[in-house]
């Protein structure tokens, strides 16, 4: 006798890949977002059910193969426990039960969560634009910068200067201004009106007129002035500060923000602890695959050396920032070398009790893993645990 229940799904959405099992009472959905993933296999360790497979990671990120996925879910063995959701540290999934997000392995059984420290001091915090410069994740997606412009017109309407309150002055002695009209040329703040020219009087005659809220105070027309006549003062009103930077949920604590934050206001801490090896004499030749993928811009490609200074080193193909690296491994999934990249996590920033099932997980995590070496059946990599 077959059974109606229950039934399985696999579709794609654009950017999503949803896996569904529908049971006679409820409707559970896995939704899979392929721009997040970036194919580091941690869901893979922690599912329970072994439901998750790695593809080839480094063609898929590449973009040099387009069919396959760098992580595949097989919807009949998935429980819906929602597991590799919190996992993932590139919200890369979400748990629907009929139609709500949820979470039943946090609801219902308990379970631990990422514990992510990622803050900015508002009052350190000098409104700049180098943590959103610097963050490799997409525009506005790990940095919210929240500040109205300062030049041209912002959403709000302020035109330029505006955004920035200050007490101008602006005073011309009229004995020594010979209204030549240096300054109504260099500025638009400044208006030369000069008198008729009359035989009688036989020389040049008007005045220098300001217009406040066009001049910013930026003092040129005093420096062009021949005659020294024009003085400009700027004071900058005390007020509150305009606009907040903010981090979000997206943020992957590569710290590339907190390193380079001018103030020191940003404090990041990563999600895992441990370290990284590179053995890049085993790289293959013009291989980059790893500097490609990675999602923390941590690893790169060394400026090469002079010859003279190398004294019989061999130089380096592939170098990573340690300062910038976030363990999340896919670099040891993509590369396509025996033993190139080993990595080794010590700890994991979490929060809540760590049940069995989380520490069943986090062994995997922590157990040194190196570059793939091999592919299996077609689509599925296996890994190599290092020595």
């Amino acid at each position: 006798m077959n059974t109606l229940f229950p039934k399985y799904s696999h579709r794609k959405e654009g950017n999503l890949t949803i896996m569904e099992q529908r049971l006679l009472k409820q409707v559970n959905q896995l939704v899979f977002d392929l721009d997040n993933c970036t194919g580091c296999g941690i869901c893979v360790d922690a599912c329970p059910e072994e439901a998750i497979t790695l593809g080839p990671v480094g063609a898929i990120r590449r973009g040099a193969i387009q069919y396959g996925e760098a992580v595949t879910v097989d919807e009949t063995k998935c429980s819906y426990c929602g597991v590799c959701v919190v996992m993932c540290p590139f919200n890369a999934m979400l748990l629907g039960i009929d139609g709500e997000e949820k979470l039943p392995i946090i609801e219902r059984e308990g379970f631990p969560t990422y514990d992510p420290v990622r803050t900015i001091d508002d009052e350190k915090c000098i409104l700049c634009t180098t943590c959103k410069d610097v963050c490799p994740r997409t525009p506005e997606k790990a940095i919210l910068r929240d500040v109205p412009a300062f030049e041209g017109t912002d959403a709000a309407g302020l035109k330029k200067a505006e955004a920035i309150h200050a007490n101008i002055t602006f005073d011309c002695d009229e004995e020594k201004c010979t209204v030549c009209g240096l300054c109504g040329d260099v500025c638009a703040a400044l208006t030369v009106k000069k008198k008729p020219f009359s035989p009688e009087i036989g020389k040049v005659q008007g005045e220098v007129k300001w217009t406040q809220k066009l001049c910013d105070g930026c003092g040129v027309c005093s420096e062009i002035c021949p005659s020294e006549a024009i003085t400009v003062t700027r004071e900058e009103a005390v007020q509150e500060k305009r606009g907040k930077v903010s981090i979000t949920e997206d943020c992957i604590t590569c710290r590339w923000c907190a390193v380079n934050c001018p103030t020191e206001a940003i404090t990041v801490e990563k999600l895992f602890e441990g370290d990284i090896e590179f053995h890049t004499e085993k790289c293959p030749g013009g291989c980059s695959t790893c500097v490609e993928i990675c999602p923390a811009n941590a690893i790169y490609l060394p400026s090469p050396k002079n010859p003279a200074d190398m004294h019989g080193e061999v130089e380096a193909k592939i170098a990573v920032n340690k300062d910038f690296c976030i363990l999340c491994g896919v670099c040891v999934n993509a590369c396509p070398g025996e033993d190139i990249i080993v990595l080794k996590r010590t700890g994991i920033r979490m929060k809540g009790k760590e049940t069995d099932l989380f520490n069943t997980i986090k062994e995997k995590l922590l157990r040194p893993r190196t570059s793939k070496v091999k592919e299996g059946d077609f689509g599925k990599v296996e890994l190599k645990t290092a020595e």
